[in-house]
């Protein structure tokens, strides 16, 4: 195969994800659900993957109104396109990125952080003349095939797309429901992603888009309105039409719940019996001393006060203890450590957790993810997140995807807004095979 039929090694991917999935009802986010060993999102990304390499893949997530939801909503993408751990050694660099107000603006912001990010990686990224593949999140079945058949077309035309021909008649109609014109269904075809572009071209037409406040409603009819027969390609040919590919049927897309009951594939074996799930829920709470460290989640927290306690009094590690002890109907963490004994005077948290945890696994039981709440007026816990949920993964020997911490502040009421205590709240989610 020559240079020109090949794709490049600096090839991205977008993935679509930040819409509201209203549709679906019941506030569930579609792209997180699970599937097959993962989520909806990372099956979706998983065939890129194994069909060809790429450099950078950029996910979008829906936009948030402060900082830190906006960090919440990011771990949360992050968390459901790592359900599958796979993804993680394909040696792509994963950005994530917050969506904007419509598929439009989101797919933008992705590209541009996509061309940031070859600025400071690749800086012969424009000479290699990379593809860009844009795929919605929410369409799970895609086909490595299709993948390689897209990217193969887009080589040879600057941009391709699978699609679909109609299987009924379609007609257009006017605004008073009269049929106005007969189509030919051979011309027409329902298209599906991934839409594969020539990534500068694209970039360069997504802009002039923005700027000229026209709404497209994909990317084809972007390229059409703004590379086709306008932008030249390296050798100086002008760029023509998107060309289409043919699409797959089981390429589907996850819009409503009824699609949901479709998840495997017709070739997929039945499913195993779903596992054992039992949930758990901890607290604890302390009081804010002076002369003592502010101990959370293993992780030390510069502060005038930290917990009076028996042991080192990290009230978030004491709930999480709680926590899975209750959801695998162990105890608590009184029991296995009474404070009238010695033995447990200043002890190390991390090491009653692990020591809980070890029997904790014993019994069958893995950890399917730890969501926390700590209430605190002061200080600020958001600058030490990372370094806590990282601290708590490593006594679990799990990822720090699992491990999720929140804030919050009293306040300025009770004991907790006054400054003079800390509590923690910790739910988990143990499974086990049937």
């Amino acid at each position: 195969m020559t240079k020109k039929m090949m794709s490049s090694p600096s090839d991205s991917l977008v993935l679509v994800a930040a819409g509201s999935s209203s549709r679906m009802g019941g506030g569930i986010k579609k792209e997180y659900l699970p599937m097959d060993g993962g989520t909806v999102l990372s099956c979706a990304a998983r065939s890129f993957l194994a069909a060809q390499p790429f450099a950078v893949v950029a996910v979008t997530y829906p936009a948030q109104k402060d900082e830190e939801s906006d960090e919440a909503a990011r771990d949360a993408c992050r968390r459901a396109l790592f359900a599958d751990a796979s993804l993680a050694e394909s040696g792509a660099d994963f950005l994530f990125v917050s969506g904007g107000a419509t598929r439009q603006q989101s797919v933008l912001y992705a590209l541009e952080a996509i061309q940031d990010w070859y600025a400071d990686h690749l800086d012969a990224a424009e000479n290699d003349d990379p593809l860009v593949f844009i795929h919605d999140g929410a369409r799970p079945f895609i086909k490595a095939d299709t993948v390689r058949a897209a990217a193969e077309a887009a080589v040879e035309n600057g941009a391709a797309v699978p699609g679909l021909q109609p299987v009924d008649t379609q007609n257009e109609v006017d605004d008073e429901g009269h049929i106005s014109r007969h189509l030919v269904r051979a011309h027409l075809a329902s298209v599906q992603t991934p839409q594969v572009f020539r990534f500068f071209p694209l970039v360069q037409a997504h802009r002039t888009a923005r700027m000229e406040q026209k709404e497209c409603t994909d990317d084809t009819e972007i390229w059409d309105c703004y590379v086709n027969g306008v932008l030249e390609d390296r050798d100086g040919k002008t760029y023509g039409a998107v060309k289409v590919i043919p699409g797959d049927i089981e390429n589907r897309k996850i819009t409503y719940k009824s699609d949901i009951a479709d998840f495997a594939r017709p070739e997929e074996p039945a499913a195993a019996p779903l596992p054992c799930i039992h949930t758990g829920l901890g607290y604890d709470k302390h009081r804010l001393v002076e002369g003592r460290p502010l101990m959370l989640g293993g992780v030390e927290i510069p502060s005038e006060k930290g917990e009076d306690g028996h042991s080192d009094g990290d009230v978030l590690l004491h709930a999480i203890t709680d926590a899975v002890l209750g959801a695998a109907g162990l105890g608590d963490i009184g029991s296995y450590f009474p404070p009238e004994e010695p033995e447990w005077k200043d002890a190390d948290s991390r090491t009653l957790l692990a020591k809980c945890w070890k029997d904790v696994q014993a019994a069958g039981w893995q950890l399917g993810n730890l969501d926390c709440v700590i209430a605190l007026e002061k200080p600020k816990f958001l600058p030490h997140r990372s370094a806590v949920c990282a601290s708590i993964a490593a006594v679990l020997g799990c990822n720090a995807e699992q491990v999720f911490v929140k804030a919050k502040t009293g306040e300025k009421l009770g004991d907790v807004g006054e400054g003079r205590a800390v509590e923690a709240f910790a739910t988990c989610l143990l499974v086990k095979k049937a």
